[in-house]
């Protein structure tokens, strides 16, 4: 028996289910499991072990289902849904391979923020067609977690930026439709942050290729398969002045609010955008925790010792019902969270503890399935071994679970002056 064939999810009868749900958001979940289980399993497990990409074909189907641009407005031609829906459309394709789930990411309106509104709204509409499908150069060999230390550089050139520096940990660049890369214009004047001075440049090219000036090698995985994680040299790249990207310029360009009111409604966007992205990959760690629990439940009862199935064994009972529990504290979490960012509510906090709380979830849980796979789970023959290599980048990826400890504790307590 196989994963593909469990189905241990049942929907719940009207009284116990939870207020933010909706016949819409059913009918989605079920299409997306549909689709996770019957099209996007297979492929995982056959291309994973070969360390293969997500194919053209995979794409396009992500894109037929309007996947590529849940968050898009509809007159854009996107879904026109909120965080809410883009999270468990991702909890259940994680469920089937974390690649497929991350890659939504690198859409969803993505590189998009540029000055220019018409411009704007044409990337937007490409993006919900799976045309703009991006990636991210932000970290350098010594500025991760500290992304004020980033020190590639952009000197204006009459009309275009000329780029030079060094990229780490830039998920699918060669692949891409464009890449947004983090860049210092200047350096901090005296009395400013040391933040002052970076600018996001949106560099465009073509799909399977690099552009003039820019070379790379990917970086070789634990896990994490389905596209390619990339070291970028950049040599004198070229970008057109114009291509700045402000998530909180765009936002107060298209909204009608003047003044202070717009000001607001722009960083209200920038932060969002953050947040969003922590919320994200807490549902993408819960789908990862949800694999491991089924096929674990598959294998107890295939697997037998002493006469009997081991799912009889009351201590391995029990790790399933704290895996299950686990599992549903973390979904009802990140559910509430991304609640809260389609209200418009501030939740920086929130979406820190969720991404700290669920990805740390997902390495126990994987963790555990392992260990009730016996010497069968440290193995390739099972697809627990991908679960728990996946999960184990969650807590690492989108800031550390370091780094979210630091943003809720600095929410919490204040710094004293000799801090």
């Amino acid at each position: 028996m196989t994963s593909s064939e469990s189905e241990t999810w049942q929907p719940k009868p009207p009284e116990l289910l939870p207020p933010w749900h909706t016949p819409e958001r059913e009918k989605l979940q079920e299409q997306a499991r549909r689709f996770a289980m019957d099209e996007v399993l297979p492929v995982a497990n056959e291309l994973d072990p070969q360390k293969g990409e997500i194919p053209a074909s995979l794409l396009s189907r992500l894109a037929e289902l309007g996947y590529f641009g849940i968050t898009v407005p509809a007159e854009q031609g996107g879904l026109g849904l909120g965080v809410f829906e883009y999270c468990m459309v991702s909890e259940e394709l994680a469920r089937a391979w974390m690649s497929t789930a991350s890659i939504l990411a690198r859409s969803q309106g993505l590189g998009t923020a540029v000055l220019d509104a018409e411009r704007r709204h044409d990337l937007l509409a490409r993006s919900a067609r799976g045309d703009w499908i991006g990636a991210i150069a932000l970290s350098e060999p010594d500025a991760g977690s500290d992304l004020a230390g980033v020190s590639t550089r952009a000197v204006l050139d009459g009309d275009v930026w000329v780029v030079t520096g060094h990229k780490r940990w830039c998920g699918n660049a060669k692949a891409a439709d464009f890449i947004q890369v983090l860049v210092r214009e200047r350096d901090p004047e005296e009395g400013e942050s040391r933040s002052a001075g970076l600018v996001n440049l949106l560099l465009e090219k073509e799909r399977g290729q690099f552009p003039e000036g820019l070379s790379g090698y990917p970086i070789d995985k634990v896990g994490y398969h389905g596209f390619l994680t990339w070291d970028l040299q950049f040599d004198g790249v070229r970008i057109p002045k114009d291509n700045v990207i402000d998530q909180a310029k765009a936002a107060r360009e298209d909204s009608d609010e003047e003044g202070e009111a717009a000001e607001q409604a722009g960083f209200a966007e920038a932060q969002k955008f953050l947040n969003t992205a922590r919320v994200h990959t807490a549902a993408r760690a819960v789908g990862l925790a949800r694999a491991a629990l089924e096929d674990s439940i598959l294998y107890l009862q295939e697997r037998e010792q002493f006469g009997h199935p081991i799912a009889d064994f009351q201590a391995l009972r029990f790790n399933v019902a704290e895996m299950a529990a686990q599992i549903e504290q973390s979904r009802a979490f990140y559910r509430q969270v991304a609640h809260l960012l389609d209200l418009g509510l501030p939740c920086a906090k929130e979406a820190s503890m969720v991404k700290l709380e669920a990805t740390e979830m997902s390495v126990r849980v994987t963790n555990q399935a392992m260990q009730l796979h016996g010497g069968n789970g440290y193995t390739t023959e099972r697809q627990v071994e991908r679960h728990w290599r996946d999960a184990r980048l969650t807590t690492i990826f989108e800031g550390t679970s370091e780094i979210q400890k630091r943003i809720i504790s600095d929410r919490l307590l204040p710094r004293s002056p000799l801090a």
